[in-house]
């Protein structure tokens, strides 16, 4: 499942095409198999195995993102772009938080947990560090 996510985002592939991949998948492989049926189901899964997450507003145009000095905005200072988006696609520049989504979110997967998570097992903690503990420094690659 995590190979199937890490190909989802690294091409771009919505929520909906992942299901239907999903779906066909499902049909592949034999009765008994345990291949969740869509997005959601593998979100659940993946989530409390440890990939923590903050999501992040984004302007629609990648200029800006909402945080720090910006967080209380709801138009872009560079392009006057709105942060939420109503109908088909189209920014509104009277949105107000309950009724509208926003145009753009960054999930951001912060580095200190995945180190962790890389450095629990104490075999792969020594292979992580091997270039600095068993490295000769002859001068040479």
């Amino acid at each position: 499942m995590l190979a199937l996510v890490n190909l989802k985002a690294r091409f771009g592939r919505s929520d909906k095409s992942f299901t239907k991949l999903l779906v066909l998948l499902k049909k592949m492989l034999p009765k008994e198999n345990t291949l969740p049926k869509n997005h959601y189901k593998v979100k659940k899964i993946l989530c409390p195995v440890g990939k923590e997450y903050k999501k992040i507003h984004a302007c629609p145009n990648d200029c800006i993102l909402y945080r720090n000095r910006f967080v209380e905005m709801c138009k872009c200072p560079t392009c006057g772009v709105s942060l939420y988006k109503v109908k088909d696609d189209e920014f509104s520049d009277d949105a107000s938080k309950n009724n509208s989504r926003l145009a753009k979110v960054c999930w951001y997967l912060p580095i200190i947990p995945r180190f962790k998570r890389l450095f629990a097992n104490g075999h792969d903690a020594k292979n992580l560090t091997w270039h600095a503990d068993d490295r000769k420094s002859d001068g040479l690659l």
